[in-house]
């Protein structure tokens, strides 16, 4: 039988459950609120922000996103212009030079053309004595040379790759200067 008092007694138990979860609930909210309330004074601090409510320190934060997003633009394009300038400067020919057990490898590559620069190496190997036994160049959007070289037998004397190497990049300074006074 289902009585009054077993009514109110029923009663009683689900409001204290009640306020229980409450209590439950509560605490939660509470936790969470700290947690909300220490992560937005970080990002007040990060920020360097004065805002004293939520909403401020959020549209300050928001403000400082987008001027770091420019700073980021604005950083690329720097790096990107001083890469390209890096280029353009330093875009002369490579050289290479690897010796053989008779003569040398020279290896000679440019990214853009170089009208001149093969009559100015062919030039300097002369001048060193060295014959060019087999040689491939390219002289149209680049430049590139692969020449196979080896040591006049005449003159007699050994010549270090090192020797080759640097007459080879002053021709080509020599050439860069040359061709830079006649632009």
């Amino acid at each position: 039988m289902y009585t009054y008092t077993h009514h109110i007694r029923r009663r009683k138990f689900y409001r204290e459950r009640e306020r229980v979860t409450r209590r439950m609930v509560s605490r939660e909210h509470k936790k969470r609120a700290v947690v909300l309330h220490e992560k937005l004074q970080l990002l007040r601090s990060i920020t360097n922000s004065h805002a004293q409510s939520n909403k401020s320190i959020i549209l300050d934060a928001s403000k400082y996103i987008e001027e770091l997003k420019h700073k980021v633009e604005t950083l690329n394009q720097d790096v990107a212009t001083a890469q390209s300038s890096y280029h353009h400067q330093n875009s002369g020919p490579v050289v290479e030079v690897e010796t053989l057990e008779k003569g040398y490898m020279v290896n000679i590559q440019s990214e853009k053309s170089c009208p001149g620069l093969l009559v100015s190496i062919l030039e300097v190997f002369e001048e060193l004595g060295l014959n060019v036994l087999q040689a491939t160049a390219s002289c149209t959007d680049t430049f590139r040379l692969e020449a196979l070289g080896g040591e006049n037998e005449e003159i007699g004397e050994s010549i270090n790759a090192q020797v080759v190497e640097q007459a080879v990049s002053q021709a080509i300074m020599n050439w860069s200067t040359g061709s830079n006074e006649q632009d």
